[in-house]
């Protein structure tokens, strides 16, 4: 069988989907197989990527804190830094978000930051976290830094004299920033058109028929700065949507951006979690919405030419009663019950690796993802007076970035069903990679059911050298679905070294659980 390059993420998705939607309960095994004569593709790893808002805490009390006995000379949490650079975060989107949309980003530069009541949050900025310090911190980080601009009530003069800033040793923002005491031009790549723009409630929203045009324009004066600058504009799974901007804009971008929050209760209002069930039931939403988009570039022309940009995903939605509804009142103090940590199960973790697999075995159109946010709220860490928290979501960032191998193995993935009520989900998510030389291969393997270890078929034809009866790994499992880490028991759920016992070709994988198997 030979398939294109370009081809290559779409069989994958469908290789995945027909096996395991097709299976009725025990009616077949469980089994990964590498795809003969199929192409490996190796995999962008901005995957990994991460989002910061300047939303309740996670800017100030979380990445930026001058108060904490855990600052450093500039103010920000060396621990959150440290754990960063464990998870080798490679791209953070900022500022926003719902919080760009009404973001000017001339008043958090220079020496005197002016105080902004934040129309989009309902609080005051102090604008002391601004664009020279996301840059010292992006640095410190070691992360690629991706600005997001103001398309809500902004213009694209606007947006491409923020570029100027950034990116030029002249004319008068370059000069600006110079005169602020940076000589040296950021050279920011990563810029976006935009945030959620197609939302009623997203400040500045615009219609089908605005939208391509100002993308157009922003886009232009964007490449009239930095003509090689990446442009990203606020797209959606909708052809109604994103189509008429790829005809008016799709010349001009190189990514169209995606957003996803997949738990059934929305939680905007009422801060009620979905039970683990409900939550592996979603586990196929994002498969489906990235396949859409891609038939939608495809009409287009476009594919190949432009990639998806999943920059804002989360398994779920920020807590933040009323937003939206103007009427109502805001109720800030209400936002902390996002920082629950019970709240961030074995279900946040099992759902992010499946989120990961997808946009790895679809990495031929999908090349950026962005988890919604790093810190507090819904984040994968959680920052507190005296240390940090590495939730769940955590230590499925830190498997998928340190343990896998950078070429992705195309495979036929069989499943059985994991059923709640009226729904199905196929029980086993897995992906294969390996390295350049075809040496070592590392599967990772979701098992979702809560209770049941499931037994799963390897393809180890693919290192026919390999005669072991055990396989090394690594899982992720918790003592239940329910189980988090919390302040004082940070490490009650972590990564943890194993050895997979072979039968005939398979093993048991845990309920439950996320496994990395090494054979080679």
């Amino acid at each position: 069988m030979n398939i294109s390059v370009k081809k290559f993420g779409l069989y994958c998705a469908m290789s995945v989907f027909s096996a395991a939607s097709s299976a009725s309960d025990g009616a077949v095994g469980n089994g990964i197989t590498a795809v003969s004569d199929a192409p490996r593709i190796q995999y962008n790893h901005m995957i990994f990527g991460q989002f910061i808002e300047h939303f309740h805490t996670q800017i100030y009390g979380g990445i930026y804190d001058p108060g904490s006995r855990f600052a450093d000379a500039d103010g920000f949490r060396s621990d959150v830094i440290a754990a960063l650079k464990e998870i080798k975060t490679p791209i953070v989107r900022w500022p926003g978000g719902c919080f760009v949309s009404t973001y000017h980003w001339l008043d958090g530069v220079g020496d005197k930051r002016t105080p902004v009541y934040d129309k989009s949050w309902q609080v005051e900025d102090p604008n002391t976290f601004g664009t020279d310090e996301y840059i010292k911190w992006c640095r410190k980080v070691g992360t690629e830094p991706y600005i997001c601009t103001n398309a809500g009530t902004g213009t694209p003069e606007e947006m491409s004299d923020w570029v100027e800033y950034c990116n030029l040793s002249i004319g008068k923002y370059g000069r600006m920033r110079m005169a602020n005491g940076h000589e040296q031009p950021y050279n920011v790549k990563y810029w976006s058109v935009g945030n959620e723009n197609y939302g009623d409630w997203e400040l500045g929203a615009k219609t089908v028929k605005d939208w391509g045009p100002l993308v157009c324009e922003s886009a232009k004066l964007i490449r009239s700065v930095t003509r090689d600058a990446k442009l990203f504009a606020a797209g959606r799974a909708d052809r109604a949507w994103t189509l008429p901007l790829l005809k008016a804009a799709g010349r001009h971008l190189d990514y169209i951006s995606l957003h996803g929050y997949y738990d059934p209760r929305p939680l905007y209002h009422y801060n009620t979690p979905s039970p683990y069930m409900d939550c592996m039931m979603q586990t196929g939403r994002p498969e489906r919405e990235i396949l859409e988009t891609v038939k939608i570039l495809e009409e287009a022309g476009l594919r190949g030419k432009i990639k998806i940009a999943f920059d804002e995903w989360n398994l779920r939605y920020w807590h933040h009663p009323w937003h939206g509804d103007l009427r109502k009142g805001f109720e800030i103090e209400a936002r902390n019950k996002n920082d629950e940590n019970s709240t961030y199960t074995m279900a946040d973790a099992l759902f992010s690796a499946c989120f990961l697999n997808t946009c790895l075995r679809n990495s031929a159109d999908v090349e950026i993802a962005c988890f919604s946010p790093i810190v507090n709220t819904r984040g994968a860490i959680f920052v507190h007076p005296n240390g940090i928290v590495k939730r769940t979501t955590f230590h499925t960032f830190s498997m998928y970035t340190n343990l896998l191998e950078d070429w992705i193995v195309p495979v036929a993935v069989t499943s059985e069903n994991l059923t709640e009520k009226e729904q199905r989900t196929p029980v086993i998510d897995g992906i294969l990679t390996s390295n350049s030389a075809g040496t070592r291969y590392v599967y990772a393997i979701v098992n979702k059911d809560p209770q049941k270890g499931r037994s799963v078929r390897l393809d180890l034809k693919v290192l026919p050298s390999f005669k072991g009866k055990k396989v090394k790994g690594v899982i992720l499992q918790g003592s239940s679905t329910d189980d988090y880490n919390d302040i004082g028991s940070e490490n009650r759920v972590t990564p943890q070294e194993r050895q997979y016992s072979l039968k005939d070709g398979s093993v048991i994988l845990p309920p439950h659980s996320i496994n990395f198997l090494y054979i080679e």
